[in-house]
């Protein structure tokens, strides 16, 4: 008997039921592949505003990002369609959020960007347990990466670790695929650190697109603004962020703050004089939740 004939008796003797699973998974792996070569679309700027303008912006990570085609793993959401091109479950937001999703009437978040940084992140830290107090910190991968004992120090305290991107780059200056770098490497950092993914992010200096909606939604990410900006970043002194935070005090408010990106000392000496304060005022700092 041939070497040819001999493979047609071994097909032969494959069960009926085997022969349907296998056409069924050619037929998908075709399917597949037609995913990966759909062209993505353009996304149109969404601005809440509030950060200083963008410096021109890099294509996406640095060399040293840890993204790319077996990178971070896009969260379940359909079946049988490939993870990393599955649809963002519906509805996609079209806005970030900017105040905590229904506040009570003493609930308030802090939140702080760009971090960790050890010269900064451990005596926010500090205050923020001395006060029994949970916030929210952005961070961004890069620094991350550099920082994974502050990340779970965060993490240890009950903050929530959000996605600032990878490189801080002005997000509607990017591709689509860029954007999954720059969030997808973030998270993925985030999630070998912390043995989770992150559930929330915030785009760099404020500025939202459809494609960063659509692809932070694939990621399993709700989108977080601010409502009170303290502008800590360009150095006001501690008096004036202080008082910025004690105005915009209110209900529901997220502030913005940040841990790093520059001498951030007046925002270490502010927080430590407006967070007693709010308590004093009857404000609870908290975190939003997610299921």
């Amino acid at each position: 008997m041939t070497p040819c004939e001999q493979l047609v008796m071994k097909h032969d003797q494959i069960p009926v039921e085997r022969r349907v699973v296998l056409r069924l998974a050619l037929a998908l792996g075709a399917a597949a592949a037609v995913h990966m070569i759909a062209a993505d679309p353009a996304g149109t700027p969404v601005r809440p505003g509030g950060e200083p303008p963008a410096p021109a912006p890099a294509a996406g990570p640095p060399a040293g990002a840890q993204a790319g085609p077996g990178s971070y793993r896009l969260r379940p959401m359909t079946s049988n369609t490939p993870a990393r091109f599955r649809p963002a479950p519906p509805p996609v937001r079209t806005r970030p959020f900017e105040k905590l999703p229904e506040p009570g009437s003493d609930a308030m978040v802090l939140s702080f960007d760009d971090g960790p940084d050890p010269r900064y992140t451990p005596d926010i830290l500090a205050t923020l347990r001395r006060y029994g107090v949970r916030a929210m910190f952005f961070v961004c991968g890069e620094m991350a990466a550099d920082n994974p004992d502050l990340l779970r120090e965060m993490a240890d305290d009950g903050h929530v670790v959000g996605n600032h991107t990878w490189s801080h780059p002005l997000v509607p200056k990017l591709s689509r695929g860029a954007i999954r770098e720059e969030l997808g490497s973030t998270s993925e950092v985030i999630e070998r650190t912390l043995g989770a993914p992150p559930l929330w992010y915030r785009a760099p200096y404020g500025a939202w697109n459809r494609n960063s909606f659509e692809i932070g939604a694939a990621l399993g990410m709700e989108p977080m603004a601010w409502t009170v900006d303290t502008l800590d970043w360009t150095t006001p002194g501690t008096d004036t962020i202080v008082r910025r935070v004690e105005k915009g005090a209110a209900p529901g408010v997220v502030v913005l703050s940040h841990d790093a990106g520059g001498n951030r000392s007046q925002s270490v000496a502010a927080l430590r004089r407006y967070l007693p304060a709010l308590i004093g005022r009857g404000y609870r700092p908290t975190v939003p939740h997610r299921s």
